[in-house]
């Protein structure tokens, strides 16, 4: 094998450097070279053979390099026509020239339209220079490490034959040897490195540093993804007005703050969008995502949103049809949970085929409760009886209802700690959820009791004793807003077809999870599987407060075996649904849609009200099916399964950023 001559091992490895390996890269090139190494070959001789391979290499690049040089030298941009004869230009360069030819034609004289074929000709030279210099800036190391490489497999190959012919065992090395293990390893990394780094040549960031005359150049960027103050003023500067300019510097500068530009500009779609430029230039953060178009900014002054700079977006899934009190519902569900849909709407067909779900409205009254302090306990014992006095809530109704036409006062209960008294009135508001109506009623009432109470100090509005936005006990047994139970019998056939489990299952399972489990963990409310997610998902797209599903959530799901064991009997009752089909987010556009396609849109014309509770009923009932089908998912053990199918995305996200 040592006998092997350089000139042998040339004839042996057939290797022809021609154009297209020449300018395919250094990795392609190592590649090139390991496809055609003989096994026979020494090893130390193939190391000196890639040597002077790469002598080889680097001196044609150099002649072709020459070569276009002098093409281009002979050719000014203009002068080369479309029908040239390009058989004495390089491979390369002709192919890229018949490119052009063909993407003039297809584009039709557009944008991408070059002027000649010398300046195409002349941007690929630019190419060929820069993988020239990169070429000369890898390939003196790589030979080296072929070298060394090579080596060392060779040294060390013929100790380890020496020590298998003397019995030496394998693992006992010496210092020399164990240095050429060392610098194997190193070699290795380095190699495999090398072979992976083609893209030193190809690489768009390289290229389009030497592409910024040409349109595709401004389509990438390989600098950081980090947004600084300059990028987001360059990608503003040209959708800004100079008017618009002004306002931005004075809102940057703090002259003019952020919160006065709908009242000093009268647009508020122009106040967002100056708004959203100043906060990107003062955070250096992009918003690029989120929308700004498509909301009507008007609607909103004064009722949702203050200081707006677009818009989030959540989808709206469709589930039904429900059956409910003879009449059909599509319910809209905005979420962003996967399988919470699909899931909900395998309730409603089970509660669908079944029969249909049978709801009750057993309360309508919104509440607040306002705190007042007064010098003794007495004093305030004193206006509890004056107040839960059957003899004078006529005359505080009449004070009450005075500011609404829909507010009307049904009660009024005390609580007193020490010389606080907290006065909790429950009054109906109408279609509307009733915040703002009964605090205005509230606010009447005490300043009326001021002329018989003068020492009473009113100290809040709200003592917490209402209780809105918060799990509360005294929700969960007197109720707020709406209180619904909605009920329906599964038949044994559909509890197995449809919800692939028993009945048997269902019921032991709703005791030990809902009601058990729930009173071990010390629940306010809670007695059930996941109505929360069915009310903020209807809230959402209904418009309602996403807040008070706190408080709405509250519900205990009982499931009983009836027919002789053979149906289910599930209901579900929920004592306080805040919901409203008027005010608020009911009337933003897409919220009111949601709001028509379940026929509950506005107010009620014929019956004051009437809207509002049918709304909350269907929540209720939506709440049922979810119950219905999640407690089935656990107990047929399928609930990680279709987790992981539906809530579970298989696209490659970050490929599109």
């Amino acid at each position: 094998m040592s006998s092997i001559s350089n000139l042998s091992l040339i004839t042996t490895l057939s290797v022809r450097l021609d154009v297209t390996v020449l300018q395919s890269g250094p990795g392609l090139f190592a590649q090139y070279i390991l496809n055609h190494i003989s096994i026979n070959i020494h090893p130390k001789s193939v190391a000196i053979l890639i040597l002077q391979q790469l002598s080889i290499l680097y001196t044609q690049k150099s002649q072709v390099q020459n070569q276009s040089s002098r093409l281009i030298t002979k050719s000014s941009p203009g002068s080369i026509p479309h029908n040239h004869n390009r058989k004495g230009m390089d491979v390369r360069g002709g192919s890229l020239l018949k490119h052009a030819d063909a993407k003039r034609k297809d584009i039709g004289g557009s944008q991408f339209d070059y002027t000649s074929d010398g300046q195409m000709f002349k941007t690929y030279n630019k190419k060929m220079m820069h993988s020239h210099n990169s070429f000369n800036a890898i390939s003196i190391p790589t030979g080296i490490f072929f070298a060394v490489f090579f080596s060392v497999v060779y040294y060390l190959l013929i100790s380890w034959r020496e020590k298998i012919r003397n019995s030496t065992p394998l693992h006992v090395v010496t210092m020399t040897e164990m240095a050429a293990i060392i610098t194997f390893v190193a070699s290795c990394i380095y190699l495999l490195g090398f072979f992976g780094m083609s893209f030193v040549e190809d690489t768009p960031c390289l290229e389009m540093e030497e592409e910024e005359d040409t349109p595709c150049a401004a389509a990438a960027s390989c600098k950081s993804d980090l947004v600084s103050v300059k990028q987001v003023v360059k990608k503003e500067v040209e959708m800004v007005n100079e008017d618009d300019e002004e306002v931005i510097q004075a809102v940057v500068s703090g002259k003019m703050p952020s919160y006065s530009l709908e009242s000093k500009l009268g647009d508020c779609k122009r106040a967002a969008f100056i708004r959203r430029v100043a906060l990107e230039r003062i955070t250096g953060k992009s918003l690029d995502g989120l929308p700004l178009e498509g909301l009507d900014y008007e609607s909103i002054l004064g009722q949702c949103c203050e200081m707006p700079v677009g818009y989030v977006q959540i989808p709206v899934g469709i589930a039904g049809p429900l059956l409910l009190d003879g009449k059909e519902f599509s319910v809209p569900m905005a979420t962003t949970e996967g399988c919470l849909v699909a899931s909900t709407n395998r309730g409603f067909k089970a509660i669908y085929v079944s029969g249909g779900a049978t709801s009750i409205l057993l309360k309508d009254g919104m509440t607040r409760a306002p705190v007042v302090r007064f010098a003794t306990a007495k004093r305030a014992a004193d206006l509890k009886f004056f107040l839960e006095e059957p003899l004078n809530f006529e005359t505080l109704a009449s004070v009450f209802n005075k500011s609404s036409r829909f507010g009307r006062l049904q009660t009024i209960r005390c609580a007193i700690a020490g010389k606080n008294l907290y006065i909790r009135f429950t009054c109906s508001t109408g279609d509307a959820m009733g915040m703002n109506m009964v605090s205005k009623g509230v606010q009447n009432v005490l300043e009326y009791l001021q002329a018989d109470f003068p020492d009473m100090d009113v100290i809040g509005i709200s003592g917490n004793y209402c209780s809105d936005k918060k799990p509360a006990a005294v929700n969960w047994i007197e109720g707020r807003g709406k209180s619904v139970v909605c009920e329906a019998i599964i038949t044994e056939e559909v509890v197995k077809k449809v919800l692939k489990t028993n009945v048997a299952s269902l019921v032991e399972l709703n005791m030990l999870k809902n009601l058990t489990g729930s009173a071990m963990a010390g629940a306010l409310g809670g007695f059930n599987a996941h109505a929360s997610n069915i009310v903020s998902a209807v809230y959402l797209a209904t418009g309602q407060d996403p807040a008070q599903n706190v408080e709405s959530s509250h519900c205990i799901t009982m499931m009983e075996a009836v027919n002789d064991g053979r149906d289910l009997h599930v209901s579900v009752t929920m004592p306080s649904i805040e919901v409203g089909t008027v005010g608020g987010g009911t009337q933003l556009a897409s919220q009111s849609a949601c709001l028509n396609l379940l026929g509950v849109k506005g107010a009620n014309k014929e019956s004051a009200g009437g809207n509002a509770r049918q709304l909350a009923k269907v929540v209720a009932a939506s709440v049922l099916a979810g119950e219905l089908s999640l407690m089935s998912a656990i107990a047929a053990g399928q609930l990680v399964k279709s987790h992981m199918k539906y809530n579970r995305s298989n696209k490659n996200v970050s490929a599109k950023s």
